[in-house]
């Protein structure tokens, strides 16, 4: 990302503060931007045609006072009705959260007044991408629970390494962040396209990534991300774990991060397709993952530790996964990374077999976590930070690459499948001893130590939550 990038992005995200006094939170700040940047880019890169005349930057931008809060108004409620296609989706039940009119006027002056759009196009998403970071960072708004870390989807995109023509799925879709990485990727080992033929650079715009997610604000963002990258992929706005979830096409390869917890109010995933039934959310993400991949397709899949040891559909959930696919690698990363919901978490990378039997015979696991900082402000994490594993993971994306097992006092150690039978499919392992505790000073920041508390008694409450509900129903019956 260029300094100006990051330059605009420091001055755009400065407003917020101005917001603050007219009750606007972070989230719905970015939200405003969503609405404000996509009509100032839409007159910028002459694509206005999509909006109906009115309604259109510069007629926003002549109004001021009550006037230009009444226009805003109707101009939201209008674009998501009226609007086309995408325009339509990202202004859906669009609404505003200021009040003060000299705020909104402030927003448009500033974006205004900005030379950046005769940059080349990427420098948008980069903003976006920036905008959406800053918000993330900001525990207050709460954002870091649908934001997965830029450096560490970079890494996993690497690794994973899609190419040209496949199929590309997110189902837990967040702001976008797996399918914009993974098709600057592609753009990178094409020229930006221009080497592929004219049918598959349409699949590539078009087809090449889909998703879905389940929370509209979170989903308009996502569109909005899309919009800025130049992808024009189905993106849906629905439950994977609901029936709209059977319905995805399977892919070549999957890159997720679900969301951590219990199905809310203590049901269970409503797909009729599951083997196993389950409320845990990851443990049902997993299953629609594995299940989802065509042969040979590859997955990475961010997990909470949890799914590495739970007992009961948890060891029949692992070890059907293990007979379909061959999950060949497990990155354990270090504490800090998802602060906002306080937990630990792991990378699975696994390939899709021909077959449903027997397809793990080993799985490689690299620690990452122990005797490594926690990440937080202090101490950011970078792409760097990721460089030793890419190294010992090799070159080749289904794992298939000549590895050496570290030992007792290394990072990367191998499991035959016998070994993890015995433990009965529990993946939790880890072998490295932890200095920390001869460094209790070095503890984690304060707001880290805070949201992993939070974490785990917002965990045992769904546990709670899911336990009376079932206790209810056998009572009822």
């Amino acid at each position: 990302m260029s300094t100006t990038t990051q330059d605009i992005g420091a001055r755009i995200w400065g407003l917020c503060h101005t917001l603050r006094s007219d009750g606007v939170t972070y989230h719905q700040y970015l939200a405003e931007l969503v609405f404000l940047l996509f009509l100032k880019m839409a007159k910028e890169t002459e694509r206005e045609n999509q909006i109906p005349k009115g309604k259109r930057w510069d007629d926003l931008r002549a109004l001021d006072g009550v006037d230009l809060m009444t226009f805003y108004r109707k101009l939201l409620v209008d674009l998501g009705t009226e609007g086309k296609g995408r325009v339509q989706a990202i202004f859906a039940n669009a609404q505003t959260s200021m009040r003060e009119p000299r705020n909104l006027k402030k927003m448009i002056e500033t974006i205004d007044g900005l030379d950046w759009f005769s940059e080349h196009r990427e420098s948008l998403g980069d903003l976006y991408e920036d905008l959406l970071e800053r918000n993330a960072g900001e525990t207050k708004s709460g954002a870091g629970q649908y934001f997965t870390p830029r450096p560490l989807i970079a890494s996993i995109v690497s690794l994973i390494k899609p190419k040209p023509g496949e199929s590309i799925q997110d189902p837990a879709l967040g702001t976008g962040g797996f399918l914009i990485e993974a098709d600057r990727y592609v753009k990178a080992q094409t020229d930006d396209l221009f080497e592929l033929s004219e049918q598959l650079q349409l699949f590539q715009k078009r087809e090449a990534f889909y998703g879905m997610e389940l929370v509209p604000e979170t989903h308009r963002l996502a569109l909005m991300n899309a919009m800025l990258h130049d992808i024009d992929g189905d993106l849906m706005l629905g439950s994977t774990l609901g029936p709209a979830g059977a319905e995805l096409p399977k892919a070549d390869v999957i890159l997720t991060n679900p969301p951590f917890g219990t199905k809310s109010g203590g049901g269970g995933a409503t797909r009729d397709d599951f083997t196993f039934p389950t409320r845990n959310k990851q443990l049902a993400f997993l299953q629609h993952i594995y299940r989802g991949l065509k042969p040979g397709g590859r997955a990475a899949v961010v997990l909470p530790d949890n799914v590495l040891f739970e007992d009961g559909i948890g060891v029949k959930i692992r070890r059907d996964l293990m007979d379909k696919c061959d999950l060949h690698t497990i990155l354990r990363l270090p504490t800090g990374i998802f602060y906002a919901q306080g937990v630990k978490t792991n990378v699975l990378f696994f390939t899709r077999g021909a077959s449903d039997k027997g397809h793990t015979k080993r799985v490689w696991i690299y620690d990452m976590r122990t005797n490594m900082p926690s990440f937080g402000k202090r101490t950011p994490l970078t792409r760097d930070h990721f460089k030793v594993f890419e190294k010992a993971f090799g070159k080749k994306p289904d794992g298939k690459s000549k590895r050496k097992d570290e030992g007792e006092e290394g990072r990367f150690r191998c499991f035959d499948r016998d070994h993890l039978e015995k433990r009965n499919w529990n993946l939790d392992l880890s072998w490295l001893r932890d200095d920390s505790v001869e460094h209790a000073d070095d503890l984690p920041e304060p707001d880290v130590i805070a949201a992993e508390i939070m974490g785990h008694l917002r965990t045992a409450l769904e546990e709670m939550e899911a336990l009376t509900a079932v206790l209810g129903g056998e009572a009822a019956e």
